[in-house]
């Protein structure tokens, strides 16, 4: 089933606080709004948790790593990830079992959102998780991917734009790839076929959009797209869209 996630209807119902920020749940329960008398899904099973994360200035997300492959797209604000000057809007990709970080804010803040398509029972900070990474090296190895920072385009470009433009910014193997689009309005885009990854998120980054008949989604609102729900239908809005399409690999079990 495709999952929708209307930003605005989220942020008024979901954003809680945190001792150094904000945590807003979009789709999918984490580790923090998983209720008491919830069972954590097994790891290996498809299970979309989409979440944004706001940081105020100088915050600081230690190194670490996580059990799932997960996407973090920055969608404002400014900051460090890594070796990596980052900002709006930048794509970051881990395997499962590969860390990263530290990320830190800038003076103004930095947001990002955090996509996987599995269960994570949390991050595990290194260097006290040392053992574990070094453990998990006969099965997973460390895989990392991070663009940099593009803004999204104004409502008079999506405005004056006559076609839908397509560019691919990170491509992997088993079906692993981001694609960036750009839609005039009213203008009808049929997605990449699900079914060659492990499941996609569409986030739209300008603009607005449907998805698969919904209503018109704003920026931020984002979409999940599992390998069975066939290629995603999206409708520009009418000043546009730019939407971001990123997909996971193909579950470690069903490679060949």
């Amino acid at each position: 089933m495709i999952l929708t996630a209307d930003a605005e209807i989220v942020r008024r119902t979901n954003r809680r606080e945190t001792p150094n920020g904000w945590n807003t749940a979009f789709i999918g329960s984490n580790r923090y709004t998983l209720k008491a008398d919830q069972t954590a899904p097994a790891e290996d099973a498809l299970y979309p948790v989409a979440f944004l994360v706001e940081k105020g200035p100088g915050g600081v997300t230690k190194p670490h790593f996580h059990r799932a492959d997960q996407y973090q797209v920055v969608v404002s604000g400014y900051g460090k990830l890594g070796l990596h000057d980052t900002g709006s809007v930048a794509v970051h990709y881990t395997d499962a079992f590969s860390a990263y970080g530290p990320i830190v804010a800038a003076d103004e803040g930095i947001a990002w959102f955090t996509l996987r398509n599995g269960w994570d029972p949390g991050a595990k900070y290194m260097p006290a998780s040392r053992v574990e990474l070094r453990a998990s090296r006969d099965k997973h190895t460390h895989w990392e991917a991070t663009t940099d920072p593009v803004p999204p385009v104004t409502d008079a470009t999506l405005a004056a734009a006559s076609g839908i433009t397509d560019a691919q910014i990170i491509e992997g193997d088993h079906g692993l790839a981001s694609w960036r689009y750009q839609l005039p309005p009213g203008a009808k885009l049929t997605g990449p076929d699900p079914s060659t990854g492990g499941g996609q998120y569409w986030l739209v980054l300008a603009g607005s959009a449907s998805a698969a008949g919904s209503q018109l989604l704003g920026v931020n609102s984002c979409v999940f797209v599992a390998p069975t729900d066939g290629e995603l239908a999206a409708i520009a809005g009418p000043g546009g869209a730019e939407l971001l399409c990123m997909q996971f690999r193909v579950p470690f079990a069903q490679r060949h």
